[in-house]
């Protein structure tokens, strides 16, 4: 990516949104394009080429919400109201700009409390990357940037989207069985997919393509439901139970425990502070915790010797332990590694910032 021709621009220019799209559809373009108008800004992220989420940010959760209505309809699932939930976990944040997609994260969310599986969460997602490009490629004027490094790099992924195809379905008409071809856009490769970038995005221009079997998304280590998606019909999947996941936390002070429990949803995430680091490591035993948030600097037992001792125990080897500290610098950071923590969260922290380095180590 570092050969990409993109960089900041502080005026806004002349737009050719489908020049913008050939632009990260190589198969080494890993990042985020972003472009900004006076109406809003759009997000697009790619991952080797692959589109891997879109979003507007003046309609990050309507659309959300709308296709989410249209899959409770087949999802047995996915309740009733479902929106009011997210809209109180995660719209929270945004106002405050604390973290750049909480659309991605109340996705997550989804496929973590089992209300929607992780193939159901790739039709969702390329649902919602249709209506972004739609909009994106009306954009007449605007100024964009590229960025290697994005906030969904340490998050999970449901789906490697091909875009040419995508863009493709933007400018065909709808038709009544557009949705039975929905898989389309997951095939990996196609008979055109290597064409010379001077062919790619060619409106009125393009071939037939041989029929392919469809695939489900490449999984990072997630395996996609065994059940089929029924598009016909309402899907009908043994109940399951919601699981709520235990965060212990360790901080000396009071204040900082009574934050993060504000921070995270009593439906979701049961919260145990405790702030004597002698202490915890025998309630940590007992509670054994889906993760466990760790102050760096307390008196008589360190967060550094505190990790190196959890570390040592059988149970707790691979359980995610995230560093706290006000200490931003390398040395720390390289030594919090050392001991065996998992991730690193410096203060002070937003909510979503904390909620950004939970679902990366539980989803």
């Amino acid at each position: 990516m570092k050969t990409l021709p993109i960089s900041r621009y502080r005026f806004f220019q002349k737009l050719q949104p489908l020049s913008l799209l050939k632009k990260i559809t190589g198969k080494s373009v890993t990042g985020c394009l972003q472009v900004f108008s006076t109406s809003g800004s759009w997000s697009i992220y790619m991952d080797e080429g692959k589109l891997i989420y879109a979003c507007y940010s003046e309609k990050m959760f309507e659309p959300l919400y709308r296709n989410l209505q249209r899959l409770s309809q087949q999802i047995s699932t996915l309740p009733r109201g479902i929106d009011e939930q997210l809209r109180a976990i995660f719209e929270t944040g945004i106002e405050n700009q604390a973290i750049p997609n909480p659309d991605y994260l109340a996705i997550c969310w989804l496929v973590n409390q089992k209300y929607i599986s992780f193939s159901q969460a790739a039709i969702l997602i390329e649902q919602l990357a249709l209506e972004v490009l739609e909009s994106f490629m009306n954009l007449e004027e605007g100024s964009y940037e590229f960025i290697p490094d994005s906030f969904l790099d340490d998050m999970p992924k449901f789906c490697y989207l091909n875009l040419r195809l995508l863009v493709e379905r933007c400018q065909t008409p709808r038709s009544v069985g557009e949705d039975s071809r929905r898989e389309a856009a997951y095939h990996q490769t196609s008979p055109t997919s290597q064409s010379h970038p001077s062919q790619l995005f060619k409106i009125n221009q393009l071939q037939p393509q041989a029929k392919t079997t469809p695939q489900l998304p490449r999984t990072n280590g997630y395996k996609p439901a065994a059940y089929p998606i029924n598009r016909g019909q309402r899907i009908i999947q043994p109940p399951i139970d919601k699981k709520l996941y235990t965060i212990f936390c360790i901080d000396d002070s009071p204040a900082v425990l009574n934050v993060i429990k504000s921070y995270l949803d009593e439906q979701t995430f049961s919260v145990v502070g405790v702030t004597d680091s002698l202490k915890a490591l025998m309630q940590i035993v007992r509670t054994k915790p889906d993760i466990i948030l760790l102050d760096i600097s307390m008196p008589n037992l360190d967060g550094y010797e505190l990790c190196t001792l959890l570390r040592k125990h059988s149970h707790f080897k691979n359980t995610p332990v995230i560093m706290v500290s006000g200490k931003v610098g390398f040395i720390d950071r390289a030594k919090a590694k050392m001991v065996g923590s998992s991730g690193y969260l410096t203060k002070p922290f937003t909510e979503g910032d904390l909620l950004k380095v939970i679902f990366e180590h539980i989803v």
